[in-house]
């Protein structure tokens, strides 16, 4: 006679026994957080009561053909390419660092599936009978129609790095406010009073909303926006360095100092000034985006504004992670978290007028 061999216990499982959430009873494992010893009690009860191991201290062999059982997907989609591709792949690996991380402290396996080029309504009519616990979606190339289908797939999900300020989505994605504000901020404290923005006609919802920040944020310091420095190029490299060499050419004076959508463009944008005559930063200042690896070699090493990516995904997987474990209908969550400036050498700082 066959025997069914028993599945071992989940801390979901030890979190419904004991009355808590999945995130708290995660905290008592860990000796973590500020948790009543009341609560902490009836979770270690609970863990005693279905005699829950670790994941950690499990043999691996228990996990073998049971990768499905609580699983969570991230859905890394590119919709056009232009910013989710090869040059922005260490940046997406954060992400999925920060997911993953906070992933295996709660019991879950993530799965990383890419899509290129692919219809958002058929990927997600594919997750049927895959049964993913909830998944989470890099939503960079996002439309609103995108959106909106995620939000009606009827599985709880997340959506990372863009926002929808109207819709009433789960979405974790960096300030761009606080970024651009943050990049102002420095760049005046040196002495700049003409600034200018290389944003971008990409389809990419944070680009938009830099755009919008570097508008509020000129405003609120006081500062003209002048339009004839406030260019529009690609998102590729090759691409923002075509586009800004046609348009610096009727530029009739170029402000002193600008701010890139993002890293990509400002190398393109920083190679069109080098073809035009110019130097950075002796002649114009430029500060980028995303502080990608790449901006710390490049000539010269770009000040860049760093957005806290392993924050964002474990922050994606604990709201998911709430959405599953909970009850009942939970509201929209729409977190945005700060990122600080790096300096390198390519702005012009009072220090180095002496």
């Amino acid at each position: 006679m066959e025997t069914e061999t028993k599945k071992p216990a989940t801390l979901r499982q030890v979190a419904d026994l004991a009355g808590v959430s999945a995130a708290t009873a995660s905290l008592v494992l860990n000796r973590k957080g500020e948790i009543s010893e009341a609560t902490r009690t009836r979770v270690f009860r609970a863990m005693h009561e279905l005699n829950y191991v670790p994941r950690g201290e499990r043999p691996r062999s228990e996990f073998q053909g049971n990768d499905s059982l609580n699983t969570i997907r991230f859905l890394k989609i590119a919709r056009h390419g232009q910013t989710v591709n090869r040059d922005h792949n260490v940046f997406i690996s954060d992400y999925i660092d920060g997911m993953s991380y906070e992933a295996t402290r709660r019991d879950y396996t993530l799965q990383v599936v890419s899509h290129e080029d692919a219809d958002v309504s058929e990927i997600l009519t594919g997750l049927d009978g895959s049964e993913p616990r909830g998944i989470i979606a890099l939503g960079t190339e996002f439309s609103d129609e995108d959106v909106r289908a995620f939000l009606d797939c009827g599985l709880p999900n997340v959506i990372i790095d863009t926002h929808r300020p109207f819709m009433p989505g789960n979405f974790v994605d960096m300030d761009n406010d606080q970024l651009v504000y943050r990049a102002l901020d420095y760049l005046m404290q040196n002495g700049f009073r003409r600034i200018g923005m290389v944003g971008s006609y990409s389809s990419v919802m944070n680009f938009r909303l830099r755009h919008d920040a570097f508008q509020r944020g000129m405003a609120e310091h006081g500062l003209p926006v002048e339009q004839d420095n406030m260019l529009s190029v690609a998102s590729t490299i090759e691409g923002a360095y075509a586009d800004s060499l046609e348009q610096l050419a009727s530029v009739d004076q170029l402000a002193d100092a600008f701010l890139c959508a993002n890293d990509i463009i400002a190398f393109g944008f920083i190679r069109a000034l080098r073809e035009r005559g110019l130097s950075v930063p002796a002649d114009v200042s430029v500060i980028g985006i995303d502080n990608l690896p790449t901006s710390a070699f490049f000539d010269p090493p770009l000040t860049s504004l760093d957005v806290p990516k392993r924050k964002i995904g474990a922050m994606a997987v604990r709201i998911l992670d709430d959405l599953i474990a909970g009850s009942e209908a939970e509201p929209p969550v729409k977190v945005l978290v700060a990122g600080d400036l790096v300096l390198r050498d390519s702005v012009r700082t009072l220090d180095s007028e002496s």
